[in-house]
């Protein structure tokens, strides 16, 4: 099992932002009831040293996270509240977003699971607006069974985009990976239409200042990743990658950011290219999640980049086929955790350090 760090802890120099007593709190939504989101919720703070690091707010009921947790035969205790504002350090919080008892069906795709995980969902990016919490960590859910009259997104980070201040990247990370892309819940057939100019310095500016602002790094290098196999061949299989990502690739690069590229997707990974970059820009979704997943599965975080707010998740899905099993592994939900904090605590470095200039020559001269 996965358990807290020094490298995962946030370190004492970042404290001086808020109340020394004070814990980051976690609003975490509880994504498909059907699927291993509770568990992996519940299994991370079996952990008391969790608590220490944070203070979970969880958005759902006190009676649906009784019913999972004696039905995984598991040994918690935990707070109901009524609001996000009323947790406790110390305490496994859970605000009671409805009274009624849903109809748990592990393994099973069903409307009710949809509508409870949007309920938990919306209360859980309300409270985050109202900074009632600091980060959201949301558990997974089904793209297909949240679709409603007043919920039409194929997903969280669309959902989000909406919501919160900002554009959004769905930014796939590690400590020693990193992936954006171009386009996420695009089908492949559109793909290459969708891919523009703009589009693409949008993107680039995104993910950079993110880089900067969320990883603390000062002059981060981007790989871009070519739309058709072989970036195209000169044209020959293609010429989107001649007629718009190369030409602006070029322009974005002569005004002094460190983007590079494209690059031929199939060996970009397995030549170990990918290390000499701090991010790498993939053009759809499968073309950057396959690599990423095949080398990071279980330890890696979906962070939504370029919102007001921080809002990361685990790198997988309901896992309907092991739900109601006990045997999730919590390693991946952890380390959203870890990731989230850690993006909170730098962006409000990031933020003291460009509002005070005469600070901020003092840390690079330390540095």
């Amino acid at each position: 099992m996965c358990v807290p760090t020094r490298e995962h802890k946030v370190s004492a120099k970042h404290s001086y932002m808020r109340n020394e007593n004070s814990k980051i709190k976690v609003g975490i939504s509880v994504g498909d009831l059907n699927g291993i989101g509770c568990e992996v919720i519940l299994k991370t703070f079996e952990d008391v040293r969790m608590m220490e690091l944070c203070t979970p707010v969880i958005f759902a009921s006190t009676r649906t996270i009784s019913q999972q947790k004696n039905n995984l035969g598991m040994e918690l205790t935990f707070h109901g509240i009524d609001s996000a504002s009323r947790a406790i350090d110390g305490k496994i919080n859970v605000v009671n977003v409805w009274k009624e008892t849903p109809n748990i069906s592990y393994g099973k795709e069903t409307d009710e699971a949809g509508l409870y995980a949007i309920r938990s969902l919306k209360a859980a990016v309300g409270a985050l607006k109202k900074g009632e919490v600091d980060i959201l960590v949301t558990a997974p859910i089904n793209k297909k069974n949240i679709q409603a009259e007043d919920f039409n997104f194929p997903g969280h980070t669309d959902y989000l985009a909406k919501e919160l201040e900002g554009e959004s990247l769905m930014f796939m990370v590690t400590d020693s990976l990193k992936v954006g892309l171009l386009t996420d819940h695009v089908a492949v057939k559109d793909v290459a239409h969708s891919i523009t100019k703009k589009l693409i310095q949008n993107k680039v500016g995104i993910i950079e200042k993110s880089l900067k602002m969320d990883f603390g790094i000062r002059k981060p290098k981007i790989a871009l990743l070519g739309i058709n196999p072989h970036s195209g061949d000169n044209g020959v299989i293609g010429k989107e990658d001649d007629e718009v990502l190369k030409p602006t690739i070029t322009e974005i690069s002569n005004t002094g950011k460190l983007v590079y590229g494209p690059y031929a997707a199939d060996s970009f990974f397995g030549s170990d290219n990918y290390r000499q970059f701090d991010a790498i820009l993939a053009a759809y979704h499968d073309q950057g999640l396959i690599p990423f997943k095949t080398l990071s599965f279980g330890q890696g975080v979906n962070y939504t980049a370029g919102l007001s707010k921080v809002r990361t998740s685990p790198d997988h899905g309901t896992a309907y086929e092991i739900a109601g099993k006990g045997v999730a592994d919590p390693g991946s939900f952890k380390e959203a955790i870890f990731t989230g904090i850690k993006i909170f605590k730098n962006r409000e470095e990031y933020e003291d350090l460009t509002k005070n200039p005469l600070r901020k020559q003092k840390v690079r001269a330390s540095r």
